[in-house]
């Protein structure tokens, strides 16, 4: 493998014995070979299943699905979402199904737009990959109510989730709808459709003690309900130690190759329902992270133990738009997954899974018909074996599983080096096509680009809610927020008129009484006599608060005007529908008369604000109320302007700087909650940028309508595009080339060619081309896309061989090789591994 005259340590061999063997494998298997994997005796049309896999329309598979929830995105981008999975070599799109989207109010329906599931499905069928849905009805998704109408709430004698007959008979009602309208247009897998596996309830084990026996019940119940739809698919629940036959149960997590006890029958195959691409954030959250490494790690693992099936959650995850979100989750959602939530693909992560699902398909057959072995090759060290019997078909998964040393390993009499807490995987038993710890694919870095055209002249209005005197509904005491809303909004008006004499306040000078509130959740804004006092609220974790501000009371009547708000029902926990909002007590102190407890003086109750009743963020409700000119702003303030659609194609956000807490709406189209005034321990806001759906948008006069909850102006918020137009490549000379050259027929995988050097590969998104080249270093760089930095040596001619090789170009090929870039021991001592990073610009 060395070229003539390059001496080699014994650790740069073993390297560079893994550039020999990474492949990109394409297509994973020739007709020929889906042939092969057949099973006899099984029906041809429809799926069932054995100890090994699913088996679709009589052949085994390799499941490779990506959960894309159809309400986080509008229609018009779901056919690029799909093609952009297909090419990641997903052959599966994975949904739960809304039912709060879809009955909204008992008995009215809503298939319509962001929720049409029928056009999703058939899309999915289009991209030629298969469906899983999940029913539930219950979906921990971080959906408002865990996807559960609001309505059922007030269901008399209900409970969620039990061995209840109201909730029973609702669910069963939900379910068969649903069912049948799959059923009607043909869309399960017996009726040629895409949908192959669907699930019920949803990790219910988790609860199902807190019911006893009426949760063992259930899930009895749950299931025999499911079968009886005669849908000639299997049903799977996810972390349900007991499904009841022949229900399978599935695993949810990070690394179910190694937490999942298995399948809790011998004949059910091992399915991954949830492999979590990152963590979604709630307010307050600083980013969350999951390397792309590690995801490829947990796939290999789990197919190496015998999964057939991963689904990554999420591999989209897009937009919680309007009042979708369960307790305190941000708008955005999954955004580091490997497609971001504006569509764009987050590189490495995408290519990396790309490539893992490539190396996988290459070992179908072993995997698919072999029988594993596993072998100890040292203290956290082994090798798992697929070997089909009676055949040279034979696949390997060499493990490290070592999170600090590198090892190199023997065998089967070959060397092989294998990085910390990797694994290579070897369809033939000899090559490494794949090793999850190393990385060729491209990087990139998002950029946002504020927008010239959308910008130029917003001509901001304002009108300011006024805290109500009086409210509909009266009471002793405070109201419960949600039984009072019906969660048909995020606010409730507390309301009390107090009259205090001389001598109820403070005689002492310069004592200023305090108002004490205390709440159930999750957030208040007070009000005293009209003037603002301030805001309190809690947390995902402690949803619970104390407001304590001080307050101007007057002799006389005084008008004390709490605004409860909550950012969404909760989608987790037992008893889900005996949760409560809101203030429970409230007290005065500092009065002279000591401690003032007005929790019982009588409250009036309003719902909403009088800008949602009268829907002023429509063009039409717009102009139902006196818009001013933009002055000092303050609380509760709704903020109108008009700006035309950005330049180019490009996804549309909105970056809402200098605002508190709120909500925007865009053509009557709410984009979600923002909340720039909760700082994550980063003291930055959890997320400053709002996704704009270009299908929101008009050319001309767009309504941006924003409604400000705290004392935020609008002057700098502004609208921009989003691009991946930043590429990267870092790949080492004893890298893995990017792996293209293996093919496999009949299961035997071999090397196409013999040249397998390691490449820098290069290639503009969206038919652009290389216009710029702003970093390039052949020596020892560090850092990522986007910030690269110049280590101790370089090769001089770096930047010029790069460009003279990508400029101009939509991609470019650059080897990894010293003879490339010239006499370059000169500038980098020889013993020091060199590696070529190079930063472009792509363009139109």
């Amino acid at each position: 493998m060395a070229r003539p005259g390059r001496l080699l340590s014994a650790f740069l061999l073993s390297t560079l014995l893994i550039a020999y063997c990474v492949a990109d494998v394409g297509n994973a298997t020739t007709a020929g070979d889906e042939d092969e994997i057949r099973v006899e005796g099984t029906v041809s049309q429809g799926v069932t299943y054995d100890a090994r896999s699913l088996i679709v329309n009589g052949k085994r598979e390799l499941l490779f699905s990506g959960a894309i929830h159809y309400p986080r995105s509008t229609p018009d981008m779901w056919p690029d979402l799909m093609e952009k999975a297909r090419q990641g070599g997903l052959n599966t799109i994975e949904t739960y199904i809304f039912w709060i989207e879809h009955e909204p109010v008992k008995g009215q329906y809503n298939f319509e737009g962001r929720n049409d599931l029928v056009k999703f499905l058939k899309l999915v069928q289009q991209s030629n990959m298969y469906a899983v849905i999940r029913l539930g009805p219950f979906i921990q998704a971080e959906w408002n109510n865990g996807g559960l109408p609001y309505w059922l709430r007030e269901v008399p004698n209900i409970i969620f989730r039990s061995d209840n007959e109201p909730f029973k008979e609702l669910m069963k009602g939900y379910v068969t709808m649903i069912i049948n309208k799959l059923k009607e247009e043909k869309l399960f897998a017996h009726q040629g459709g895409p949908i192959i596996l669907a699930q019920i309830e949803n990790e219910y084990n988790t609860i199902q003690r807190a019911y006893r026996e009426k949760g063992d019940s259930y899930i009895q119940w749950a299931a025999q309900m499911a079968l009886g739809m005669d849908v000639q698919i299997p049903w799977i629940m996810c972390k349900q130690t007991d499904a009841p036959d022949p229900i399978i149960n599935t695993c949810n997590g990070r690394h179910c190759g190694d937490t999942f006890t298995g399948p809790n029958k011998p004949n059910k195959p091992s399915l991954w329902t949830e492999n979590w691409t990152t963590q979604f954030r709630v307010f307050g959250d600083p980013p969350s992270q999951r390397s792309a490494e590690d995801l490829a790690y947990s796939a290999a693992r789990f197919f190496s133990k015998n999964g057939s099936m991963i689904n990554y959650y999420m591999f989209y995850g897009g937009t919680n738009f309007g009042r979708t979100t369960s307790s305190f989750t941000a708008t955005r959602y999954y955004d580091e997954a490997p497609i971001d939530e504006y569509g764009l693909l987050r590189e490495p992560k995408w290519g990396h899974l790309k490539d893992v699902h490539k190396a996988l398909n290459l070992c179908k057959r072993a995997l698919l018909w072999g029988t594993p072995t596993v072998e100890n090759l040292g203290k956290k060290l082994e090798a798992r074996v697929w070997q089909q019997p009676g055949t040279e078909v034979c696949a390997a998964f060499l493990a490290n599983n070592d999170t600090r040393q590198p090892q190199t390993i023997n065998f089967k009499g070959q060397q092989y080096y294998l990085p910390p807490r990797s694994i290579s995987i070897l369809p033939n038993c000899k090559n490494v096509v794949f090793n999850t710890n190393q990385i060729t694919t491209q990087h990139n870095s998002r950029n946002f680009v504020r927008s010239d055209i959308a910008n130029s002249n917003f001509k901001w209005e304002m009108y300011r809610e006024v805290p109500p005197t009086s409210g509909q509904v009266q009471s002793e005491g405070p109201l419960e927020h949600w039984v009072t809303t019906k969660d048909t909004t995020d606010y409730l008006w507390y309301i009390a008129k107090l009259n205090l004499g001389e001598r109820d306040l403070p005689m002492k000078k310069g004592v200023v009484p305090v108002l004490r509130v205390a709440s159930q959740g999750h957030g208040l804004h007070a009000f005293v006599n009209g003037e603002y006092i301030g805001t309190q609220h809690g947390s995902k974790v402690e949803k619970n608060f104390v407001f304590q501000k001080p307050a101007t009371f007057k002799e006389g009547t005084n008008y004390i005007a709490l605004m409860s708000y909550v950012v969404g029902l909760p989608d987790s926990g037992a008893y889900m529908e005996h949760r409560y909002a809101g203030p429970r007590s409230m007290t005065i102190l500092g009065m002279n008369t000591g401690t003032l407890d007005i929790t019982e003086n009588g409250w009036d109750h309003r719902v909403g604000l009088l800008g949602e009743e009268k829907g002023i963020f429509t063009e039409e409700g717009s102009k139902s109320v006196k818009w001013t000119n933009l002055d000092q702003g303050g609380p509760l303030t709704w903020y109108k302007g008009y700006f035309d659609a950005p330049e180019g194609n490009d996804p549309v956000l909105i970056t809402m700087a200098g605002m508190g807490k709120g909500m925007v709406w865009i053509n009557g189209n709410n984009i979600g909650r923002y909340w720039m005034s909760y700082l994550s321990p980063l003291k930055q806001p959890t997320q400053s940028e709002y996704h704009i759906p270009r299908a929101f948008l008009k050319p001309k006069d767009n309504l941006i309508v924003i409604l400000e909850e705290e004392q935020g102006i609008p002057k700098d918020v502004h609208i921009s595009t989003a691009n991946r137009d930043t590429i990267c490549s870092i790949v080492s000379e004893f890298h893995p080339p990017s792996p293209r050259l293996f093919e496999n027929k009949a299961g035997i995988v071999r090397p196409l060619v013999d040249d397998l050097r390691p490449i820098a590969e290069l290639t503009c998104p969206d038919q652009k081309k290389i216009a710029a080249v702003n970093f390039a270093s052949f020596g020892d760089p560090f850092g990522s896309c986007g910030a690269l930095v110049q280590g101790n040596c370089t090769a001089p001619a770096s930047m010029q061989i790069v460009e003279k090789q990508c400029l101009g170009k939509p991609s470019c090929k650059i080897p990894v090789e010293a003879a490339a870039f010239g006499n370059i021991n000169g500038a980098c001592p020889p013993n020091v591994p060199k590696t070529l990073a190079v930063q472009a610009v792509c363009s139109k």
